[in-house]
């Protein structure tokens, strides 16, 4: 048992862990394991080895848990041990073995060993920026997750999927992503953003759309002395006529306390808020055909003009579609948008571990670009992924004399394929191909079927 164990951690250190040695090594998952007092017996999938397991699982397309075993027994094939069976069943098991907290803290971990690897060439006016925002997650629909997550209620009962709402806040230099919570369906946003303050360091600046704009939450950012860039929320009218203005489009204004306590906050959080808040605000329009937004209004608590000065505030806002792309990511490229978890508690180290993986190319990017002079957050993350997986058979039959050089030409390939900026592209949301003529489901599957055997 212990040499297959020695076996699989070396094939995935080749396959997975080389690119990443510096990240994620061995080393480092059991000093975590150590330090949260995992207890595990000597079988074939210790932690270690279900956790490199679940990232290949997540990073192929193939997300099957008999993929993932197959993908085991092809790793001993030509080895001199004895082979696993092919039932998936002590793979699950082993999944549901690791907990959600060694899963969190080592994607904790590895987005703040990528943070740490950003130069000042990379930040926005010499500062670190992250982005935030909120996106929803389906998942089987089971028991189990219809009591956590509950399906929308406009949706008759067995005839939906359990959804949670998750919000992510990411590195806009690195693009990867920092924290993550996660909530039912009608969360609003601001108490998801409310969760993630907690992750945020000082001197950080807080990049969101207009759901975040709230009087409390920039007094907060503040408090944790860090800045905000939000726009406007429609609920407050727009006007140039107030404040000093410091030029046609920019200008200090004084908001003042809400009259009310608003929803989310205690007592005793409203009667802490300040009476008034200075803060800046920026107007300024858009013309570019087939974009709904044609005015824009900027608040932030940068107050300085000249070390932040209104052009590279516009621009730092035109970023956040950033987020966008990169939650598209998650879901889409990687396929997190569909869970396969049966059970609440293996949804959270679903999410955590597409989270890891998602890092882990960003940390690809990043050497790759960094190494041959290209903006890392430019790189392709689906072309990346393409390139590893091709990679993979390379990098387990090289010596360890052709491991390194291997891995230069993996980087090379990987800067090849890179996306260009296209600022001002608008493309309209309809679709080219027809679905099939099937009906919605009107009522559970199984009334189908008793109506079907009665007819």
């Amino acid at each position: 048992m212990t040499n297959r164990v020695r076996i699989l951690q070396e094939k995935f250190r080749q396959s997975l862990g080389l690119p990443f040695e510096n990240l994620l090594p061995s080393w480092e998952i059991q000093k975590v394991i150590d330090e949260l007092k995992v207890k595990y017996r000597r079988r074939l999938f210790d932690p270690i080895v279900t956790l490199w397991t679940f990232l290949s699982q997540v990073l192929d397309v193939d997300k099957s848990c008999h993929n993932a075993v197959s993908r085991v027994i092809a790793y001993l094939a030509n080895q001199r041990v004895e082979i696993p069976s092919s039932d998936t069943s002590a793979y699950c098991q082993a999944r549901s073995r690791l907990p959600e907290n060694l899963l969190e803290k080592l994607f904790g971990s590895t987005a703040q060993s990528l943070e740490e690897k950003v130069t000042t060439q990379y930040l926005w006016c010499a500062r670190h920026v992250k982005v935030i925002d909120g996106a929803s997650v389906s998942m089987p629909d089971t028991i189990e997750n219809q009591k956590s997550y509950p399906q929308p209620s406009s949706q008759k009962l067995g005839c939906g999927f359990p959804i949670a709402k998750i919000g992510v806040r990411f590195s806009l230099a690195t693009g990867a992503a920092i924290a993550l919570v996660i909530d039912v369906l009608n969360t609003h946003a601001l108490k998801l953003a409310r969760k993630l303050y907690q992750f945020l360091k000082p001197n950080d600046i807080l990049l969101g759309d207009r759901a975040f704009c709230a009087y409390a939450d920039l007094v907060t950012l503040m408090n944790l002395k860090c800045d905000a860039v939000f726009r406007k929320h429609q609920s407050r009218q727009m006007s140039m006529r107030r404040g000093k203005l410091f030029g046609d489009c920019d200008k200090l204004v004084i908001w003042h306390k809400p009259k009310k306590c608003p929803n989310g906050l205690s007592e005793e959080e409203f009667l802490a808020l300040p009476e008034t808040l200075i803060v800046r605000e920026i107007s300024y329009y858009i013309f570019i055909p087939g974009f709904r937004t044609s005015s824009v209004s900027l608040i932030t608590t940068l107050l300085d003009t000249e070390t932040y000065p209104t052009l590279e505030l516009v621009k730092l806002y035109d970023c956040r579609w950033d987020v966008e792309v990169n939650l598209k990511h998650l879901k889409t490229t990687l396929g997190m948008e569909v869970l396969r978890g049966k059970t609440p508690a293996m949804v959270g180290k679903e999410l955590y571990v597409y989270l890891l993986a998602y890092n882990l190319l960003r940390t690809l990017m990043w050497e790759s670009g960094t190494t041959y002079g290209v903006p890392p957050v430019r790189l392709s993350l689906q072309g990346t992924r393409h390139h590893l997986h091709n990679f993979i058979p390379q990098l387990l039959a090289a010596s360890s004399a052709q491991l390194h050089q291997i891995y230069r030409t993996l980087l090379k390939v990987v800067v090849h394929k890179s996306v260009s900026d296209r600022p001002g592209r608008s493309e309209p949301r309809v679709r080219k191909r027809r679905p099939k003529a099937y009906p919605l489901m009107k009522q559970p599957r199984h009334q189908y079927a008793e109506q079907w055997q009665t007819a």
